[in-house]
């Protein structure tokens, strides 16, 4: 079982940054895929971002390229999404995901989310 809380979500302006992060429990963190995905207003929740269990590799929707970048720690079971140059269009709630396959079981696990505004 793995428990995630996202925080560091707010009101910003257009062009401003955030840094959302998300704490995870468990001893097993770092055997875990994460990801951040949100979900607008009226809208179905999508993906923005992953990172493979080692941080090795990074994965982003199109529509954050170059925008958002997504890290690991580890150590800290903490996985962070860096986000720069806020747009309106990224007003939504952001969740924390957390999956991994071994063999035959799936887990998938997904915090509450946090709420990122951005408006002027």
């Amino acid at each position: 079982q793995v428990q995630l809380v996202e925080s560091g979500g707010g009101l910003v302006q257009p062009g401003g940054s955030l840094r959302l992060s998300c704490a995870a429990s468990g001893r097993t963190f770092s055997s875990y895929a994460m990801g951040w995905f949100r979900q607008g207003p009226g809208k179905e929740r999508e993906f923005v971002a992953r990172i493979t269990s080692s941080g090795g590799s990074t994965d982003y929707a199109d529509s954050v390229k170059g925008r958002f970048t997504i890290s690991r720690d580890n150590a800290k079971n903490t996985v962070h999404l860096q986000m720069n140059n806020l747009k309106p269009e990224d007003t939504a709630v952001y969740y924390c995901n957390a999956n991994k396959v071994e063999g035959p079981d799936r887990y998938n696990y997904w915090g509450r989310g946090t709420q990122v505004t951005v408006s002027s």
